[in-house]
């Protein structure tokens, strides 16, 4: 195939994920599920085959997988990880090592092998960080508690492709304990040296460059640098027989921790979508069509045992962190999806002889089922986890309900995070009166220690509110960040307390009218008070 035929493959291929991404954010699905559809429909076996090139494609979405991890690596740094908290970080690694537990004994039960099943294991223990973030921030989950676990937990798995990527041709090698031992010892000694490597051409040699003026402040100069510095790498770890995933974000790494970051992550966010969109694509060019129809019960039985597997796992490890169950279920929905980064680990087990080319098929058929549902499973997270948390799993035990009813609070504060912090200061002198309630223990530990009465519990689900007696009350002050659960405890305090002055906190400035429309007497805007701030300090400069 000679290269214009390659660019029309390219072009045709592009086309068909814009018109399935379209279909797909119409009906409120991921786009990134619309371009492994579109990869399915026109390429691959048992599709209408408009698209044939595969192994040129193939070779330009690997590509994309070195420039996904490259902005992977440039979103890292240590600050970031370690402000998401050592419990959110522990739950993170239990994650994947638990869920890979679970998977290998599964494995083992079905006499696939050690190796094997800890191959597969590796490949769904992943979930989609892409699909899941996406999805999200349409539905504006990003600030709800279980939009929040997930961040958590999608930046370790981030972190866990490199060590996986580094475990799976180790588990294709064949021979005695010794020449394993030598095998590991070489590729450590190998990834040191290309980590040094790397360090000292990036932070002596390209960090300089870019701080020249010609270089530094030319755009088109910065894109094509920090491209060869993504690809450079990940050649440099491939020619070192280590996985190229290892480079590629070790660069990115680097980089992301120079003066520079901000502008190179905005400089390779285009690029890193096309070549996004032809992995996804390309992806789908590997599944076939007619191969899940025949397979349908199989691809379903596996696509179901690994979502309950992880969605069971996730929601066991924060219920063990003390979040609400509701909340914890919830967490497990939104990542019960197979990662995008199981295709690529996919293709190395199965290089190295660790499955076969039906498992292969069975596995990518199975995780695109579960991008599939992913969207879905989310929509309906935050209502199942809200009447999980107030019906099935009482947040009040009776010591909980008999305080209620000794109290007559006229205040309650919905939230004690730093924006609850600030209110609570309006209202200390009036503590005794004055009840907050949060979902995490740190926040009710923090309201205590400030003199409040505060209580762990659900106030979206109704359940609290009920034991309040709620027509005593004076002021409602909702200082919780997510849309939906300020939209829950809103509607539900003002039918049981239609007398009572409410007042809200609105992440963003298009909630504002909503919020007043469901019966908010004061709306405060984050967006406003975040302008004000800025005002005020720019006048303290210029009067300085």
């Amino acid at each position: 195939m000679d290269t214009w035929d390659l660019l029309l493959q390219i072009v045709l291929l592009l086309l068909a994920c814009f018109v399935a991404g379209s279909l797909m954010a119409m009906v409120r699905q991921s786009p990134l599920v619309g371009f492994l559809l579109a990869g399915m429909v026109v390429g691959g076996h048992g599709s209408l085959e408009v698209v044939k090139a595969e192994s040129a494609i193939e070779g330009i979405a690997e590509l994309g997988v070195a420039m996904l991890l490259f902005s992977l690596g440039l979103e890292f740094s240590w600050s970031r990880v370690l402000g998401l908290g050592k419990l959110n970080l522990l739950c993170g690694v239990l994650q994947v090592l638990l869920t890979m537990g679970a998977l290998t004994a599964a494995g083992l039960a079905l006499n696939l092998g050690l190796s094997t099943s800890l191959a597969i294991s590796a490949m769904v223990s992943l979930s989609s960080t892409a699909t899941v973030l996406g999805v999200l921030t349409d539905r504006a989950l990003l600030d709800s508690p279980m939009g929040r676990n997930s961040i958590a937990v999608l930046l370790v798995q981030d972190m866990a492709v490199v060590p996986l990527a580094l475990l799976i041709p180790l588990l294709g090698e064949s021979g005695d304990a010794e020449s394993l031992a030598l095998r590991v010892g070489g590729i450590a000694i190998a990834g040191a040296g290309v980590v040094t490597v790397l360090y000292l051409t990036l932070n002596i040699l390209a960090v300089r460059v870019m701080k020249t003026r010609s270089i530094g402040q030319n755009r088109e100069l910065m894109v094509v640098l920090s491209v060869i510095v993504g690809l450079g790498a990940t050649w440099a770890a491939h020619a070192a027989r280590l996985s190229p995933a290892l480079g590629a974000f070790v660069a990115g790494m680097f980089l992301g921790n120079s003066p520079f970051a901000f502008q190179i992550r905005a400089d390779v966010a285009s690029l890193r979508i096309v070549l996004l969109t032809l992995f996804f694509g390309s992806v789908g060019l590997l599944a076939d069509p007619i191969w899940m129809f025949r397979n349908l019960l199989l691809v379903l039985a596996m696509s179901t045992l690994i979502l309950s597997v992880k969605v069971m796992v996730v929601a066991v490890l924060f219920r063990v962190l003390r979040h609400p169950s509701g909340t914890s279920l919830g967490t497990g929905l939104c990542l019960g999806s197979v990662g995008e980064f199981a295709f690529v680990l996919g293709s190395q087990a199965m290089g190295a002889g660790l499955i076969t080319e039906d498992q292969y098929n069975a596995l990518v058929s199975a995780a695109i089922v579960s991008l599939l549902v992913t969207p879905t499973l989310i929509t309906y997270a935050p209502g199942l986890a809200s009447w999980l948390n107030g019906h099935v799993f009482a947040p009040l035990g009776g010591a909980s309900r008999d305080e209620l009813n000794r109290h007559a609070w006229d205040c309650l504060l919905v939230g004690f995070g730093p924006a609850g912090r600030g209110a609570a200061e309006a209202l200390s002198r009036q503590a005794s009166q004055v009840l907050v309630v949060d979902l995490g223990a740190d926040g009710v530990n923090s309201a205590r220690a400030a003199g409040f009465h505060a209580m762990q519990a659900d106030a979206t689900t109704g359940e609290i509110l009920q034991h309040l007696h709620p027509e005593r009350l004076k002021l409602v002050v909702i200082t919780v960040p997510g849309f939906h659960d300020s939209m829950a405890v809103l509607q539900q305090i003002r039918h049981m307390a239609p007398d009572a002055t409410i007042l809200v906190r609105s992440r963003y400035r298009l909630h504002q009218q909503d919020f007043r429309d469901a019966g908010a007497d004061i709306v405060v805007g984050d967006e406003e008070e975040v302008g004000t701030a800025l005002c005020e300090a720019i006048q303290k400069l210029r009067t300085a």
